[in-house]
């Protein structure tokens, strides 16, 4: 996804490591570390373990969606 197609208005199910980064305006560093402490879980997939985010977990840190659980 390139920086002209993220919106918020039309964001994928599931954003990597560098999209949240983006959304966010943080490093990917930063998003790693806040799944590690619990504040934005990850998805891992694949063999190597890619991170994947949920859109709704991103939109509740910017406040714009209630925390679901599931």
């Amino acid at each position: 996804m390139n920086n002209q197609n993220l919106s918020i208005d039309n964001l994928p199910d599931l954003l990597t490591v560098r999209e949240v980064a983006q959304i966010l305006r943080v490093s990917p560093l930063t998003i790693k570390r806040w799944g590690k402490r619990g504040k934005l879980p990850a998805i891992r997939i694949n063999s190597r373990g890619d991170r994947r985010y949920k859109k709704e977990a991103v939109l509740w840190l910017l406040g714009i969606q209630q925390k679901t659980t599931v």
